[in-house]
């Protein structure tokens, strides 16, 4: 893996973190409750209509939008990804399936979680995050991809 740094950008993304950090912590303190991507649309699927419906589908929404909204003032960056559907849609299955079984996903735990201290997120995350260094392990240098 090269790394390119031409193109490296540390403010923008030191300014993305932080944001992120931001929106998790306000969303907490308004809400009460943690901006746990999984959570949030795995409380959509599977259920009836309630109460917390409107701001689950509000916060969906604004992931959806804000890219959107974005190009408004900038070009999106490319996309590339270098895997067929086949591989993405394995890929997407195994994410939801290890989200079910880790009670959360990467921003409830790793984001959420880790801010609040919590150990059974730190383990989490350490297990998500030596699974991923694994998996690029094996799939670059003993299958050569």
């Amino acid at each position: 893996m090269n790394m390119d740094w031409n193109h490296f950008t540390p403010w923008t993304a030191l300014l993305g973190g932080m944001l992120i950090g931001l929106a998790a912590a306000g969303f907490v303190l308004v809400n009460g409750r943690i901006a746990g991507i999984s959570g949030i649309l795995g409380g959509l699927l599977g259920t009836r209509p309630g109460p917390d419906w409107s701001w689950r589908i509000a916060f969906i929404g604004g992931l959806v939008i804000a890219p959107l909204a974005y190009q408004l003032f900038a070009a999106l960056p490319p996309a590339q990804i270098e895997a067929g559907w086949p591989v993405l849609v394995i890929a997407g299955l195994l994410t939801g399936i290890g989200t079910r079984y880790g009670s959360g996903c990467t921003s409830g735990h790793g984001v959420c979680g880790l801010s609040r201290l919590s150990p059974r997120s730190l383990v989490a995350t350490l297990s998500f995050m030596g699974a991923g260094f694994a998996t690029v392990f094996v799939i670059r240098h003993l299958f050569g991809a």
